[in-house]
């Protein structure tokens, strides 16, 4: 898949796509006989990957090393298990502020007001 495929597919910018991929983040696509770049289509999955980590709070470089863990036949390193449990308790924190601010959002929605008009006295109503 080309580049602006993939960009219409992730809702990303070629321009973002170009920097995950010269990040190290995206691996390089092959390219056509014309030169253009193209995408296998596991990048969608790359791509969301990415997103979701550095909405979570995971810095690039931190996402960089997570996909070629995710991506290795290896063994986790101690080095590498000890990102992964960084990053999961980097989650698990934006979980937690997540659902306290979930929890403080609908204690708000739960406060009415009464918003009846309250009926003003005159001197004829004495």
């Amino acid at each position: 898949m080309r580049i602006s495929e993939l960009a219409d597919a992730t809702h990303e910018t070629t321009r973002t796509i170009r920097f995950y991929e010269a990040s190290g983040l995206l691996p390089a696509p092959t390219r056509t006989p014309g030169g253009y770049r193209d995408y296998d289509p596991c990048a969608i999955e790359q791509i969301h990957f990415i997103r979701a980590l550095q909405s979570a709070g995971l810095t690039l470089a931190d996402i960089a090393t997570l996909a070629h863990i995710r991506d290795s036949d290896q063994p986790t390193s101690p080095s590498d298990a000890a990102l992964l449990e960084a990053a999961t308790a980097k989650l698990d924190a934006t979980l937690d502020t997540l659902t306290n601010m979930r929890r403080h959002l609908a204690a708000l929605a739960t406060r009415t007001v009464d918003i009846t008009p309250t009926r003003r006295h005159t001197t004829e109503d004495r």
